[in-house]
């Protein structure tokens, strides 16, 4: 496993994007769980992100696809509503130690 960051890195319920060894992830936070995807949305292949960093819709609560707006949920990546529903992104294998996050990437 190789370090992503430090979880104070990336807000309270909030997301972080990251060009990690060429592969292009986020992060989300709530308290102290730590979900990681690969930032690519599976109805096209593009990245989620509306701005930098901001994966997450309005309230806060669901990850949002820049693009079509589909949404996805934060604990499992599954797409509850848009042109991908019952789809999921694809986590990405990962532990939190010592307060830093670390990926498993292949």
């Amino acid at each position: 496993m190789k370090k992503l960051c430090h979880i104070d890195e990336i807000d309270n319920h909030n997301s972080k994007g990251f060009d990690f060894h060429g592969q292009l992830l986020f992060a989300v936070r709530q308290q102290d769980n730590v979900y990681v995807y690969r930032n690519s949305c599976p109805h096209l292949g593009i990245q989620l992100e509306w701005l930098p960093d901001r994966f997450l819709d309005v309230e806060g609560e669901l990850i949002q696809c820049s693009t079509h707006g589909a949404l996805f949920t934060i604990d499992e990546g599954l797409c509850i509503s848009g042109p991908c529903s019952g789809q999921s992104l694809q986590a990405v294998d990962h532990e939190v130690r010592d307060q830093e996050i670390y990926v498993a990437l292949d």
